[in-house]
């Protein structure tokens, strides 16, 4: 099923596309929960948690969605446990240093990252999207892009980023990087 499919039966109120995203991104949640941190049992709290906003953001057209579904998952369930160890951290007085926050940091980066990416043209920004992302090949991106070729589509993937780079580095110190 298609990201596209999943978002129209959520907006016509069917649940079983949230079944199918449960099915399908459980597994990967799971991981990233255990392997900071975490139990079974507190990943599928913050999964479901994740899901419930998920499906409260498209149904109050609230959803500005940038990625795959997966990775807006992933997000928010991240998002969703850190607060949970800081939550645990201030109950029980003791301060959790776990590999996390090196994750944390990479995830405000990537914040950064797209704020700006959002800053450039739709062409620019579907075809980094489509690059870095779902990881398209350059001949799969001129296919999808209407380019004319490979050669077309890395030249303009070349002044797409070299934009983007431009935008962050006018937007963003050095500093912003590296705390």
């Amino acid at each position: 099923m298609t990201d596209e499919k999943v978002l129209e039966l959520i907006k016509a109120g069917n649940e079983k596309a949230l079944e199918f995203l449960y099915k399908k991104n459980y597994r990967m949640i799971v991981k990233m929960i255990m392997k900071n941190s975490g139990t079974e049992d507190e990943a599928k709290d913050v999964f479901q948690d994740a899901l419930v906003v998920f499906w409260e953001k498209i149904k109050n057209d609230r959803l500005v969605l940038t990625s795959k579904i997966s990775t807006y998952l992933y997000s928010v369930s991240q998002n969703l446990w850190r607060k949970e160890l800081e939550r645990k951290s201030r109950h029980s007085g003791d301060m959790i240093e776990t590999p996390t926050h090196l994750e944390w940091e990479r995830k405000e980066r990537e914040e950064i990252i797209q704020k700006c990416l959002n800053s450039l043209g739709e062409t620019c920004r579907r075809l980094l999207m489509l690059y870095y992302f779902d990881r398209m090949s350059m001949t799969d991106l001129a296919k999808e892009m209407g380019f004319a070729n490979a050669d077309t589509a890395k030249t303009k993937k070349y002044k797409c980023k070299t934009e983007l780079d431009r935008l962050v580095k006018a937007n963003y110190k050095p500093s912003d990087f590296l705390d």
